[in-house]
């Protein structure tokens, strides 16, 4: 018998053993999440393991962008994970031939993503007629939400292009 009170009073010890628990932490080094009581979002955490070569907005200006720590100055042009300087300075610049290259990029990204500027603009028709011909959805954001946008998209792999000028321009 006092073999087995043995055993009982040793399986809380084994069991903590088999699970390896990590020591409790003395002080938290990241803020906790809200969205922790809602969903799986702190153990899949995208931001902070962004792979080396996928571009992520990190920040942006009145007059241009932060990605991958560069600072850019004016509109910018990505698809996937390039990034190219683009011609429109204001969002009525904004034609089919200023996106003319998504007649030939392969693959066909699933979505555009539209940076406004500081306020959302409606699209013309024929912009969108033409975003539509090429395959693609679209979506006109102010650049600030459209930059996050793109990361959120952009980091679960998704196939995404964005089009942004920067926060401080208004038509």
């Amino acid at each position: 018998m006092a073999m087995r009170e043995r055993a009982v009073a040793t399986l809380p010890k084994l069991i903590r053993s088999l699970r390896k628990e990590p020591p409790k932490p003395t002080f938290q080094k990241r803020l906790p999440s809200l969205r922790r009581a809602f969903s799986l979002y702190d153990q899949i955490n995208l931001i902070d393991n962004v792979p080396e070569d996928q571009l992520r907005f990190q920040g942006y200006t009145e007059t241009g962008f932060t990605v991958n720590g560069v600072d850019y100055e004016g509109s910018l042009l990505c698809v996937g994970n390039l990034l190219m300087s683009w011609a429109p300075k204001k969002f009525s610049d904004i034609t089919p031939d200023s996106l003319s290259m998504f007649q030939i990029v392969r693959p066909i990204p699933e979505i555009l993503i539209l940076g406004c500027g500081r306020h959302i603009e409606p699209v013309n028709p024929e912009l969108r007629s033409f975003v539509r011909s090429t395959g693609m959805k679209l979506e006109a954001l102010d650049s600030r939400n459209a930059v996050s946008t793109y990361n959120i998209l952009n980091e679960e792999g998704r196939i995404v292009a964005a089009a942004v000028i920067p926060y401080g321009v208004s038509s």
